[in-house]
């Protein structure tokens, strides 16, 4: 069951979305080991969903059309307003020989942007009420079964996040040596976090 269920949270992690886009964007701008703050964001909204959907809560957010609607618009408002400052971003002054400058963007604000990322998503707590229960043994103990899928989780997500997402971005960082690639790129995940808000908004 525990490999069924790592199997199903690779998955899931590798299916890219908004926390995809955010740590790529992150990795561009703040380097690879430093996008780790704004993963570590993510993992705490994961935990959130996870707590929220144990504690029943989930269902009736689910079942709530005012409360899906209201998070949906919300998170849907938050990556528009993402996408809107990547677009409007100045660039850095340089020749195109130059090396890029380091952003000086803090953790704790990363970390912020990457839990409000995930935490705005309502669709996550259908998913994981749909998600979760295949995993749970109700005649054992509750507690630890949570626990261990919680982990397992944000686990495989840091991993994906990290090595692949961020690890990835690495292939575009030359484009960050010149001013028309630094414009290339904000454009490109400005308009990625606005049709990642619309397919939120919409689907």
């Amino acid at each position: 069951m525990w490999l069924a269920l790592a199997g199903a949270g690779a998955m899931i992690s590798l299916t890219p979305g908004a926390g995809a886009i955010n740590t790529m964007s992150n990795a561009l701008t703040a380097g690879f080991r430093r996008s780790l703050w704004g993963i570590l964001g993510q993992q705490l909204a994961l935990v959130v969903h996870v707590v929220i959907v144990a504690a029943g809560v989930g269902i009736l957010v689910a079942s709530s059309p005012l409360a899906f609607h209201l998070i949906r618009y919300v998170g849907a408002a938050y990556l528009v307003y993402l996408g809107v400052r990547k677009l409007l971003a100045k660039v850095e002054k340089m020749d195109d020989d130059a090396a890029p400058a380091v952003a000086l963007e803090s953790g704790t604000s990363m970390f912020t942007r990457g839990l409000w990322v995930n935490l705005l998503n309502p669709k996550a707590i259908v998913f994981f009420l749909a998600f979760m229960p295949q995993f749970i043994r109700p005649a054992e103990p509750l507690l630890g079964q949570y626990i261990i899928l919680t982990l397992t989780v944000v686990a495989i997500d840091v991993i994906v996040m990290w090595f692949v997402f961020a690890a990835g971005a690495k292939q575009l960082k030359h484009l960050t040596h010149s001013e028309h690639g630094q414009r290339t790129l904000n454009r490109t995940f400005g308009v990625l976090f606005i049709l990642v808000a619309i397919l939120l908004a919409v689907v």
